[in-house]
């Protein structure tokens, strides 16, 4: 973030301006509190090149996926520099080195494992995304407002214990009982040193999927879950983060950025940041395809994974682990999520196994205002 006594200097050298989508002011932030280090900026066509064919950036580093500004504009040269707005707010300013005509069916195949439009980032970079490509570095002058406040890496880092391990739990929908049950035993994995040990529950509050609950009302609803569960081994915090949907690469982004907000290890479940074809409705990727991924990396990005257990609710001991509930023939009670969306909508009561009340009181009022 450049200081404030440049600020006006900075937007006095721009000769263009950019309008920021939710997208792009989601990596701007990111790229401004240092979530993306080492990123400084837009990836320039050398980088994203090198990401998109390898991974891995000009200098070796692992990144897994691409940070792009996109524009339609034909004005825009290498040496402008660009006064990056969004909503009304200056956010930042980008001095221009390098503007390319992407590759977007190869950066597809390289990064999402298809160029198929029935995946929802290719649906993104073909018809979201502008001609263009700009990449350079970025000064930033200010955060967007949110209505979810979003810490910095630094200041994250700030509250979490001293040479301890740290836990990062990423997800994007609200957190049901096996949710908790999952993070929860994964303090107590055996790669993990207690006591001492805590997790930093952080969620993307930034788009994701169209048909997924929107930001604001997953923020709210994690808001309550923290104060209705108040662990002193849990930590919180929201990453303004846009997801790709990109399975084993999406597994790899995370890992690192959670690496910047001071995380030592990974929880990583079956199919992470995967997705469905929007017409047939089949994976994307295979179930491990991210973990396997993750593992193999972990040790280069000085980080640990930990392999999210197979939960099952039953009658006659509430949580275990799917084996045990095998191994012992008891009764599992499942409910699905379509099904407890219909529950929800018709007002049903919700099994108190399956979720937290405070957590479905959040989501029966969002159905309350969307109704009227």
């Amino acid at each position: 973030m450049a200081p404030a006594s440049e600020h006006a200097a900075l937007k006095a050298a721009c000769n263009k301006r950019i309008e920021l989508s939710d997208r792009n002011a989601c990596d701007v932030e990111l790229l401004t509190v240092g979530a993306f280090s080492p990123l400084e900026g837009f990836m320039n066509k050398a980088e994203y090149d090198s990401v998109v064919a390898n991974m891995r950036m000009t200098n070796g580093l692992l990144f897994g996926l691409p940070i792009v500004l996109d524009t339609d504009s034909e004005d825009i040269v290498p040496g402008d520099k660009l006064l990056l707005t969004y909503q009304g707010q200056d956010l930042a300013v980008m001095t221009v080195d390098s503007k390319f005509t992407p590759n977007k069916p190869l950066e597809c195949l390289k990064c999402y494992g298809t160029s198929s439009l029935e995946h929802p980032a290719v649906q993104m970079v073909a018809m979201e995304r502008g001609k263009y490509y700009i990449g350079g570095p970025i000064k930033g002058l200010a955060l967007p407002t949110r209505v979810f406040p979003c810490a910095s890496p630094a200041d994250v880092r700030s509250t979490l214990p001293a040479n301890q391990d740290v836990l990062a739990f990423q997800c994007r929908n609200p957190i049901h009982k096996a949710h908790y049950e999952l993070f929860i035993r994964a303090l107590d994995a055996p790669n993990v040193r207690n006591p001492g040990a805590v997790c930093l529950v952080h969620p993307t509050c930034g788009p994701t999927q169209d048909d997924d609950i929107p930001g604001v009302v997953r923020f709210r609803t994690y808001e309550v879950l923290k104060e209705e569960t108040k662990n002193p081994r849990l930590r919180w915090a929201y990453l303004p983060y846009s997801m790709h949907m990109a399975g084993p690469r999406e597994a790899i982004q995370h890992m690192i950025i959670r690496k910047n907000y001071g995380c030592t290890h990974f929880i990583i479940g079956r199919d992470m940041a995967g997705c469905k074809s929007s017409i047939s409705g089949q994976d994307f990727y295979g179930a491990y395809d991210a973990q396997d991924l993750a593992n193999k990396h972990a040790a280069e990005l000085n980080m640990q994974t930990v392999a999210s257990l197979n939960i099952a609710y039953t009658e006659e001991k509430g949580y275990v682990t799917a084996d045990i509930a095998k191994a012992e023939n008891l009764h599992v009670l499942n409910l699905s999520g379509t099904k407890f969306r219909q529950m929800l909508r018709a007002g049903d009561d919700i099994p108190e196994w399956f979720a937290f009340k405070s957590v479905v009181a959040v989501l029966r009022e969002q159905i309350q205002s969307e109704a009227n």
